[in-house]
């Protein structure tokens, strides 16, 4: 079993910055890729970023290119998403997931979840 806690969202003007944190429970932290996956009222959970086992390759999709990244700290079992230039259409709940190894884009992949955070951006 692996325990994930958001953690840093909250509400921003557009234009700013937050970033989101996800601990995990698990000394094993480091064999396991981690995702972010956010979903919007009325709307299917979309994933964000992802990010290896290793590091080494990290996934985000087009909407956010440039203005978020995905990064990780196996040091302190905790995984990152820094999210700058936010917009309106950013606003969701934001959730961690992890998965064995290699990142998925698909939530049905990944077997771990947390609560999710809220971010709310303003106009």
């Amino acid at each position: 079993q692996v325990q994930l806690v958001e953690s840093g969202g909250g509400l921003v003007q557009a234009g700013g910055s937050l970033r989101l944190s996800c601990a995990a429970s698990r000394r094993t932290f480091s064999t396991y890729a981690m995702g972010w996956f956010r979903q919007a009222p009325g709307k299917e959970r979309e994933f964000v970023a992802g990010i290896d086992w290793s590091g080494g390759s990290k996934y985000d999709v087009d909407s956010v290119k440039g203005r978020f990244t995905i990064s990780r700290d196996n040091a302190k079992n905790t995984v990152y998403l820094q999210m700058n230039s936010l917009k309106p259409d950013d606003t969701a709940v934001y959730y961690c997931a992890a998965r064995f190894r290699f990142s998925s884009s698909s939530p049905h992949e990944y077997a771990y979840w947390g609560q999710g955070a809220q971010v709310t951006v303003s106009s």
